[in-house]
């Protein structure tokens, strides 16, 4: 049977989007029977699912660099904000070079502070930014390749609070534009680019779907392990500012907590281009309290090592070495004495 866009059903679309609705989120595999199959986004990214690749290459921007001349339009389409890209912006590094299409948000409410898609280790950041491209070595548009399995990639931004953002102001000033649903403005020109973490080298990369109906599991989705921060009186702007509704609509509804809940992971792998280290402290202390006096523990760095013990062994010159073995780290302690059990306490 022929899949038809999400753009191709305004009338269903509109309805279903209203996540927090009786017939809301839980409701569209009902509608949308690839929402509710396999290859779903957004997840978390959590040690357990995460593999190094070290062929993973930072991401070369192709015309992100906007002059002021040109015009992005930006709509509140009832369940986003969203803004169409010039047809000059690419990506390339990727199995296909993508253009770009749109880029758009998603959020909570001004009571919580969750509103991303993708979670962390099980941590919701507070909004979260897609970039939405279609594989144009393949497709002629946006439209021919949302169902196609390699026809879309999507960088995705987290955002976390921090001080006032210019970039980012250059689309939220216009908010107060297209507060109800079908309303647009134009915003000039600049340089995407901008709207993108520091640290561009180091993501997250996994094969998925749109998060919102039609949900075809048709994206490459690159991730950005490092958040952008934006200030609270943004964040606030943005959780305050638009309706799902038209302007004459009697019962206008706010556009809050637009984002999907993390999907199951179906046996997949996270792709990674960095090495997964602990943020937190290790502390290391004696268990068995009988060898306390005999187990004096040395002040120890806490190393990572991606192979086997053995193989550590054979590079250390430490006289004891005892050997713990965390989902895909190896963290390595020693102590004088005969202290054989070895306690690890993670501190925030």
């Amino acid at each position: 049977t022929e899949r038809k866009s999400l753009s191709q059903h305004p009338q269903k679309t509109d309805h279903v989007l209203h996540y927090l609705s009786p017939d809301g989120e839980k409701a569209w595999p009902k509608k949308y029977p690839f929402c509710g199959g396999v290859f779903q986004s957004p997840i978390d990214f959590h040690k357990d699912i995460l593999q190094y690749d070290s062929n993973l290459l930072p991401l070369e921007f192709i015309g992100y660099n906007v002059p002021s001349t040109d015009q992005f339009t930006l709509i509140n389409n009832g369940h986003s904000v969203k803004m169409y890209l010039s047809p000059t912006m690419s990506i390339r590094n990727l199995p296909f070079e993508y253009t770009a299409s749109q880029l758009h948000l998603h959020w909570g409410n001004r009571n919580k502070s969750e509103g991303s898609e993708h979670t962390v280790s099980g941590k919701h950041f507070a909004a979260e930014l897609h970039i939405v491209h279609y594989n144009s070595e393949k497709y002629p548009d946006i439209t021919a390749a949302m169902d196609k399995a390699d026809g879309l990639a999507v960088l995705a931004v987290l955002f976390e609070i921090g001080p006032f953002n210019p970039s980012y102001e250059k689309i939220f000033r216009h908010f107060r534009n297209v507060k109800y649903k079908d309303q647009k403005v134009l915003v000039p020109g600049f340089d995407i680019q901008e709207l993108l973490p520091d640290r561009l080298d180091e993501y997250y990369r996994y094969e998925g779907s749109l998060t919102t109906p039609p949900c075809y599991p048709s994206v490459l989705w690159t991730v950005f392990r490092h958040p952008v921060k934006i200030s609270q009186e943004q964040l606030l702007a943005l959780e305050t500012a638009m309706y799902c509704t038209e302007s004459d609509d009697p019962e206008p509804l706010e556009m809050v907590d637009n984002f999907r809940n993390v999907q199951e992971f179906h046996e997949r792998l996270v792709f990674i281009s960095f090495h997964w280290f602990l943020s937190s402290s290790v502390k290391v202390s004696c268990v068995n309290a009988s060898v306390q006096r005999k187990c004096k523990m040395i002040p120890v760095n806490i190393k990572y090592w991606n192979g086997s013990p053995a193989a550590l062994q054979k590079h250390s010159n430490l006289l004891s070495l005892q050997f713990t073995q965390l989902p895909f780290l190896l963290v390595f302690c020693w102590c004088i004495g005969s202290c054989k059990r070895v306690r690890y306490s993670q501190s925030r």
